[in-house]
């Protein structure tokens, strides 16, 4: 029987990217750049509870900037925690796209297997200073709550205009983005309060990481979404944003966006496994350009405890429960369903901010890519001949896979392939005649 061997590498999204942020934006101190590229959130949600993890990162010094994100509510310090991105990177390498390669077996005898794994971590980032509260009350700013956490200082606001939220921030020293009035104004209208945070440099130091910790923060609300267009004001095109969702009923889709599976299950060439990264963000870019920029990829499903093939070992329930997953505790739930949904959002194709919804689908599933080594060895059999002459035809399937999943030039590929490229197609006249 085939064996395989399962290797998951952690995906680089289109091209390194600086810097990382949360779905609010951020704003700095004058004459400071900043914008923001991509983020990763985890989402844990059962009927209106719903525990939020940030993990940040961000291009500049820790002391000048502050991350802006939109509430539903004013927030208690209890309800606000520092998170372990260690758990972070756990959820985001166990989800991740992954590679799975299988060993062909001999033709005249049964072939041994092996397996093993890989996988990377990113890191996480930041925010600044958090402004007093006496010019709030000119421009309609109130400081609903002021808090310090780990090594953050908190401030919760509220605001009755977007202009007044905007001149206030601007007075305490901000570089606002060009469009930050416009993106306040719609949370502002539904009452919602601004979570803004910065680095608390004294407390930072006496944790002893190099790095900020994510922010969790738990509270309740009827909508089970993400603020995605505050992101965009300081957003320099289109934004990765990867979601990871921990709910008790089946997969979570997005309610205002289609929702479509990430192609998976293809057969690609060998030498795809050197350049993974690469073949994953082409064949990402394919799949979103296919969705006509407007769709929210879903890249795996599946329940907490299980995995096949697996990367690495599921989450234990103390991890679960790191990352929000309250209700292992009572004795009777079981563990969650974990989805991970890749977006890639601009102000252009994605106009609304991102609403969730629970399926109750419990099928699995996974991006994934397959790799088939083809058998090497002594083939003394009349099977062995037929599996040789197989073999050309198996391959050139592999490289129309591949370029139909990038959209990388077949010449390129059949380059890479080396001795398994498929031979050349004789020109379309030599076909009339033979």
């Amino acid at each position: 029987m085939n064996k395989f061997l399962v290797g998951m590498v952690l995906v680089a999204l289109a091209v390194p990217r600086p810097a990382h942020a949360f779905c609010g934006f951020y704003v700095g101190k004058a004459g400071a750049e900043l914008y923001n590229h991509a983020s990763k959130v985890v989402l844990v949600r059962d009927g209106k509870h719903t525990v939020l993890t940030m993990n940040n990162d961000f291009e500049g010094n820790f002391k000048d900037f502050a991350l802006v994100v939109p509430v539903p509510t004013v927030l208690v310090k209890e309800q606000i925690h520092i998170g372990d991105k260690r758990l972070v990177d756990r959820i985001d390498n166990y989800s991740a796209p992954r590679l799975v390669e299988y060993f062909d077996e001999d033709p005249c005898e049964v072939l041994k297997y092996k397996m093993e794994g890989e996988f990377d971590m990113l890191l996480g980032g930041g925010g600044p200073a958090v402004p007093k509260p006496d010019a709030a009350i000119r421009h309609g700013v109130k400081v609903e709550a002021e808090y310090t956490v780990g090594e953050y200082d908190i401030v919760i606001l509220s605001a009755k205009e977007s202009d007044g939220l905007e001149t206030w921030l601007e007075e305490q020293g901000y570089q606002i983005p060009a469009k930050a009035s416009a993106a306040l104004r719609p949370y502002i209208k539904q009452n919602m309060k601004f979570f803004v945070a910065r680095v608390n440099l004294k407390e930072q130091k006496t944790t002893g990481v190099t790095y900020l910790r994510p922010i969790q923060i738990a509270y309740e609300s009827e909508k089970f979404m993400l603020p995605i267009r505050l992101g965009m004001a300081n957003a320099k095109g289109a934004q990765d944003m990867l979601v990871y969702t921990l709910t008790k009923n089946g997969r979570v889709e997005s309610a205002n966006y289609k929702t479509v599976n990430m192609p998976s299950g293809m057969d690609i060439p060998l030498y795809v496994k050197n350049d993974f990264s690469r073949f994953y963000a082409s064949t990402f870019e394919q799949a979103h350009k296919k969705s006509d920029y407007r769709a929210v990829h879903t890249e795996y499903v599946w329940n907490a405890n299980s995995c096949d093939p697996c990367v690495d070992e599921p989450l234990t329930p103390e991890e679960l429960r790191g990352l929000g997953v309250y209700w292992l505790d009572d004795g009777r739930s079981s563990a969650p369903i974990i989805t991970r949904l890749h977006v890639r959002y601009d102000a252009e194709h994605f106009p609304e901010d991102l609403v969730f919804q629970e399926t109750g689908d419990q099928s699995n599933f996974q991006a994934r890519y397959v790799l088939r080594h083809p058998f090497t060895g002594k083939m003394e059999c009349t099977e062995g001949e037929t599996y040789k002459k197989s073999l050309p035809a198996r391959h050139a399937k592999e490289a129309e896979a591949l370029a139909k999943l990038t959209g990388w030039d077949p010449h390129e590929i059949a380059k890479h392939m080396g001795a398994d490229a498929p031979p050349p197609s004789d020109p379309w006249y030599k076909q009339i005649w033979k």
